[in-house]
Protein backbone atom coordinates (compact mmCIF):
# COMPACT_ATOMS: atom_id res chain seq x y z
CA UNK A 1 0.00 0.00 0.00
CA UNK A 2 1.51 3.47 -0.61
CA UNK A 3 0.86 7.05 0.85
CA UNK A 4 -2.59 8.34 -0.10
CA UNK A 5 -3.90 11.75 0.64
CA UNK A 6 -5.73 11.78 4.02
CA UNK A 7 -8.81 14.01 2.59
CA UNK A 8 -9.39 12.49 -0.72
CA UNK A 9 -7.64 9.16 -1.31
CA UNK A 10 -5.45 10.19 -4.09
CA UNK A 11 -2.24 8.51 -4.55
CA UNK A 12 1.04 10.64 -3.45
CA UNK A 13 3.36 7.91 -4.88
CA UNK A 14 5.42 10.81 -6.70
CA UNK A 15 5.65 13.02 -3.60
CA UNK A 16 9.28 12.83 -2.25
CA UNK A 17 9.33 11.88 1.30
CA UNK A 18 10.04 13.52 3.47
CA UNK A 19 6.92 15.14 3.21
CA UNK A 20 7.53 19.37 3.49
CA UNK A 21 5.28 21.50 5.60
CA UNK A 22 4.72 23.42 1.97
CA UNK A 23 3.27 19.97 0.35
CA UNK A 24 -0.06 19.55 -0.84
CA UNK A 25 -2.36 17.26 -2.54
CA UNK A 26 -2.28 17.57 -6.39
CA UNK A 27 -5.58 16.19 -6.66
CA UNK A 28 -7.87 18.61 -4.17
CA UNK A 29 -4.64 20.62 -2.95
CA UNK A 30 -5.25 19.88 1.03
CA UNK A 31 -2.03 20.47 2.69
CA UNK A 32 0.05 17.02 3.60
CA UNK A 33 1.73 18.23 6.74
CA UNK A 34 -0.83 17.66 8.51
CA UNK A 35 -1.91 15.98 12.12
CA UNK A 36 -4.83 13.52 10.14
CA UNK A 37 -1.98 12.32 8.27
CA UNK A 38 0.33 11.61 10.90
CA UNK A 39 0.95 8.14 12.72
CA UNK A 40 0.66 9.57 15.90
CA UNK A 41 -2.86 11.06 15.37
CA UNK A 42 -5.59 8.99 17.24
CA UNK A 43 -8.96 10.90 17.23
CA UNK A 44 -9.86 8.42 20.62
CA UNK A 45 -7.48 10.00 22.80
CA UNK A 46 -6.65 13.43 24.78
CA UNK A 47 -5.42 15.56 22.49
CA UNK A 48 -5.68 13.37 19.63
CA UNK A 49 -2.21 12.48 19.51
CA UNK A 50 -0.29 9.59 20.60
CA UNK A 51 3.07 11.40 21.43
CA UNK A 52 2.85 12.61 24.51
CA UNK A 53 6.09 15.30 24.51
CA UNK A 54 4.24 16.77 20.76
CA UNK A 55 2.86 20.57 21.15
CA UNK A 56 -0.61 20.63 20.77
CA UNK A 57 -2.30 21.42 17.71
CA UNK A 58 -5.74 23.01 17.31
CA UNK A 59 -6.95 22.23 13.73
CA UNK A 60 -6.08 18.91 12.97
CA UNK A 61 -6.86 19.17 9.36
CA UNK A 62 -4.55 22.98 8.82
CA UNK A 63 -0.77 22.67 8.07
CA UNK A 64 1.31 22.56 11.32
CA UNK A 65 5.28 22.49 12.29
CA UNK A 66 5.07 19.72 14.77
CA UNK A 67 8.46 17.87 14.55
CA UNK A 68 6.93 14.44 15.43
CA UNK A 69 5.25 14.42 11.86
CA UNK A 70 5.35 10.95 10.13
CA UNK A 71 3.02 10.15 7.13
CA UNK A 72 0.81 6.99 7.73
CA UNK A 73 -0.43 4.35 4.63
CA UNK A 74 -4.07 4.34 6.02
CA UNK A 75 -4.84 8.03 6.61
CA UNK A 76 -8.01 7.94 4.18
CA UNK A 77 -11.15 7.05 5.97
CA UNK A 78 -13.06 7.38 3.16
CA UNK A 79 -16.11 9.88 2.60
CA UNK A 80 -15.25 13.07 0.85
CA UNK A 81 -16.31 13.32 -3.42
CA UNK A 82 -17.38 9.45 -2.54
CA UNK A 83 -19.77 10.11 -0.29
CA UNK A 84 -20.91 13.75 -1.64
CA UNK A 85 -21.76 12.24 -5.38
CA UNK A 86 -25.04 10.61 -4.91
CA UNK A 87 -26.08 13.98 -3.41
CA UNK A 88 -24.42 16.27 -5.73
CA UNK A 89 -26.08 14.09 -8.64
CA UNK A 90 -29.84 14.67 -6.98
CA UNK A 91 -29.06 18.48 -6.51
CA UNK A 92 -27.49 18.90 -10.09
CA UNK A 93 -31.19 16.86 -11.36
CA UNK A 94 -33.28 19.05 -9.65
CA UNK A 95 -32.18 22.10 -10.64
CA UNK A 96 -31.53 20.72 -14.59
CA UNK A 97 -35.64 19.42 -14.75
CA UNK A 98 -33.40 15.93 -14.91
CA UNK A 99 -34.61 13.01 -13.10
CA UNK A 100 -31.85 11.60 -10.64
CA UNK A 101 -30.06 8.63 -11.85
CA UNK A 102 -30.83 6.42 -8.94
CA UNK A 103 -34.54 7.34 -8.82
CA UNK A 104 -37.02 5.11 -9.98
CA UNK A 105 -40.73 6.02 -11.47
CA UNK A 106 -42.42 2.81 -10.08
CA UNK A 107 -41.62 3.05 -6.34
CA UNK A 108 -42.60 6.73 -6.05
CA UNK A 109 -45.50 8.96 -7.02
CA UNK A 110 -44.34 11.76 -9.76
CA UNK A 111 -43.17 14.57 -8.37
CA UNK A 112 -43.58 17.75 -9.55
CA UNK A 113 -41.39 19.50 -11.99
CA UNK A 114 -39.38 22.03 -10.36
CA UNK A 115 -40.32 25.84 -11.34
CA UNK A 116 -38.87 27.38 -13.88
CA UNK A 117 -39.49 31.38 -12.69
CA UNK A 118 -39.94 33.07 -9.59
CA UNK A 119 -43.97 33.33 -10.50
CA UNK A 120 -43.89 29.94 -10.59
CA UNK A 121 -41.74 29.21 -7.39
CA UNK A 122 -44.12 31.86 -5.03
CA UNK A 123 -47.47 31.09 -6.58
CA UNK A 124 -50.15 29.59 -4.49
Amino acid sequence: MSLVCWKCGASLAGMPLPLSRRDICPSCRADLHVCRLCRHHDPHRAGECRELAADRVADKSRVNDCGWFVPRQDAYRGGGAVMAQPARSALDALFSNQPAPDSSADSEPAKPAPPTSLDDLFRK
